[in-house]
């Protein structure tokens, strides 16, 4: 029945805050389940059953057939007539008396022999049909358990993924549902079965020989020290091991990802000296961590041996001298019985002790889900949100002011109106506000005061998949997907047919590269696109928002990694698909701004100025200022094709 626990021993334990409503909320999700977890309960029964009834028949077939008269060596004939009589009276396919023949006593024994087989393949059956069932009900609830998990993940808002780093939490995650599944499948129902045998084994003994199971159980207790000392001490040692490999991976993890400025700056020795003395510290903790969970199987079995020896002991002594032990009379079978209850007894003592850590572990890891499904999202629908009305595209910022801290605010007091199909650049020095302006448009963020609509409507007033639905959004680090071409231009517009993401690519001027793919749209690409270069994962996502259709446009930046030619070849997709729509954007080349509709100058969360390019350097204003210290510094005259010149300048 049960299974090796030292490959759960193992892991990083911690002590859960609430147990009761955590159980209770786990409960929920096997509700569903409850009639499989009813036989499930029926066969732990049977398999308990089996397990204490074995060693009673290994008992009968030695006081009944193998020494009916029930002794052994020198004892009285009282004594021996009164253990033959209390083991005949047992014998659960007939009795036989002292004298009978070999062949009925060899009869009987057979039929013990083949119920004891029968009862051994019951127990296998019960025990192979129980675990599978419960890791079948496990892995359906762990599913619908990680499919709220990533529900809640996409509904949680940008604010907590800016507070939380997603390698720790795609960890903690990980970890936490790996102990939950572990202990669904296979700790629960080792500590509710070993319980049950325990308690029924302990019954059977006392019921037998009150001073005999007494004695016979004596052990018990220090093996139990032995575990929670042995086990506590491990914990903690892996609990440095956790943070020794976390050291590890970090550095892998950074070994790799700048595995090209190591390079460039010769620093791969330094590098590899680092990693060995973080791996040295790692396998030192490991060591001593094994060291401890490798001393405690040894400990329990020398335990368990000093209970078998006990058991034997004391009860030949009684059985050679012909005593009584509490008044019962001690035959042969008896002490073989007590020897198997003990044996099972020991079983489960040893691994509920470890067993039931990881059943703790499992409860606080259900907490950390359970946590995190709580989380409450900082953007939410109201009750009575309706769908947003097909955008025209008047855009209105009034009093609007957004701070993610309470003592630092981003925004301060801003007012703008963007009239349809108008393009807003937005020019202004790093940390100026300028991608939190454009992100309350679609609701990544919520303004703490003042309100942003668009038509007349306040974008807290309509659902949030109807409102983003409208909005397109180009940012400077393109996101693509270890998918194919054609899927990651499709994302933002599952039903569009092939023909219309060609010409998506084609209007962003990235079909004649995509061509150039060893396959064509069907590259499957690399994570988040590598092998393609900046510009490229650019070209895609501007392909992307493209073949989306939106009404109003948000370009953040999007193409400050292109170079002037390839800058060039999008301009005129970019006028193709501004046209009409209302569109800001974080402008970073000259030529966007020269063609902007309103230029808004950000400063430390405020707009200082507005208007056009040409106004705007007329003022000589701050926006001059911008303009001659790096526009202007860093404009490049180069002569197109056609002979026209073509301006281009680097991001501000």
């Amino acid at each position: 029945m049960f299974g090796d626990p030292r490959r759960l021993f193992g892991q990083e334990t911690s002590k859960p805050r609430s147990v009761g409503s955590t159980l209770s909320r786990l409960g929920k999700y096997f509700k569903a389940y409850w009639a499989l977890l009813l036989f499930v309960a029926i066969l732990l029964v049977v398999n308990a059953w089996v397990q204490v009834y074995t060693p009673q028949l290994t008992g009968q077939a030695v006081d009944c057939y193998l020494a009916p008269a029930g002794v052994t060596g020198q004892t009285t004939a009282g004594a021996a007539t009164t253990a033959s009589n209390a083991a005949q009276s047992n014998c659960w396919y007939d009795t036989l008396p002292p004298n009978a023949s070999a062949e009925a006593r060899t009869s009987g024994l057979l039929h013990l022999v083949f119920v004891l087989v029968g009862i051994f393949v019951l127990g296998a059956l019960t025990g192979g049909l129980m675990f599978f069932l419960m890791g079948w009900t496990g892995q359906h609830v762990l599913r619908r358990l990680q499919v709220d998990v990533f529900h809640q993940l996409h509904r949680l808002s940008l604010s907590f993924y800016s507070k939380n780093e997603t390698g720790d939490l795609m960890s903690r995650i990980t970890n936490d549902i790996s102990t939950i599944q572990q202990t669904l499948t296979f700790a629960l129902v080792n500590v509710l079965g070993g319980v049950l045998l325990m308690v029924w084994l302990a019954y059977n003994m006392l019921r037998a020989d009150l001073l005999y199971a007494l004695i016979s159980l004596a052990v018990v207790p220090l093996m139990v020290i032995a575990t929670l000392w042995f086990s506590g001490q491990a914990r903690k040692a892996f609990r440095v091991t956790r943070l020794k490999i976390g050291d590890v991976n970090a550095e892998l993890e950074e070994g790799i990802a700048g595995v090209r400025e190591v390079q460039a700056f010769s620093r791969e020795g330094a590098n590899i000296a680092s990693f060995r003395e973080s791996n040295a510290a790692n396998r030192d903790a490991n060591v001593r961590a094994v060291a401890y969970s490798a001393a405690l199987a040894p400990s329990l079995e020398a335990l368990g041996y000093l209970a078998i020896a006990i058991v034997a002991g004391v009860g030949g002594v009684y059985l050679l001298r012909g005593q009584t032990l509490g008044g019962t009379a001690v035959s042969l079978g008896l002490i073989v019985t007590f020897l198997g209850y003990v044996q099972r007894f020991n079983q489960p003592v040893q691994q509920i002790s470890i067993l039931w850590t990881n059943i703790q572990s499992a409860i606080a890891g259900a907490e950390r889900i359970f946590d995190l499904l709580d989380e409450v999202p900082d953007i939410l629908e109201k009750n009575d949100a309706k769908p947003m009305p097909e955008i025209l595209g008047r855009v209105v910022y009034k009093d609007v002011r957004a701070e993610y801290d309470s003592d630092s605010p981003v925004l301060r007091g801003i007012n703008l109106t963007a009239e349809p199909g108008q393009t807003i650049a937005i020019v202004g020095p790093t940390g100026a506000g300028k991608t939190t302006l454009v992100n309350l448009l679609p609701r990544f963020y919520d303004a703490t005061s003042g309100s942003v609509t668009i038509d007349g409507v306040d974008v807290r007033d309509v659902t949030l998949a109807s409102l983003r639905r409208q909005i397109g959004i180009v940012l400077q680090d393109s996101f693509l997907f270890s998918d194919t071409v054609m899927n990651n231009i499709r994302f933002g517009r599952p039903e569009a047919t092939d023909e219309e993401v060609i010409a998506a690519a084609q209007l962003a001027r990235a079909h004649d590269f995509i061509e150039r793919l060893p396959e064509g749209y069907k590259t499957v690409l690399g994570e988040r696109g590598s092998g393609l270069s900046q510009g490229q994962r650019q070209l895609l996502s501007i392909a992307r928002a493209a073949l989306a259709q939106p009404h109003v446009l948000i370009l953040d930046e999007a193409t400050s990694s292109v170079d002037t030619r390839t800058e060039r070849q999008i301009q005129a997709a970019l006028e193709q698909l501004l046209a009409g729509r209302t569109s800001f954007v974080i402008a970073h080349r000259l030529s966007t701004i020269r063609n902007a509709d309103q230029v808004l100058v950000l400063v430390q969360g405020e707009i200082v100025e507005r208007g056009r390019h040409e106004e705007l350097l007329a003022h000589k204003g701050v926006y001059y200022d911008l303009y001659m210290s790096q526009f202007k510094r860093q404009e490049s005259v180069t002569m197109s094709t056609n002979g026209h010149a073509s301006v281009a300048a680097v991001a501000v």
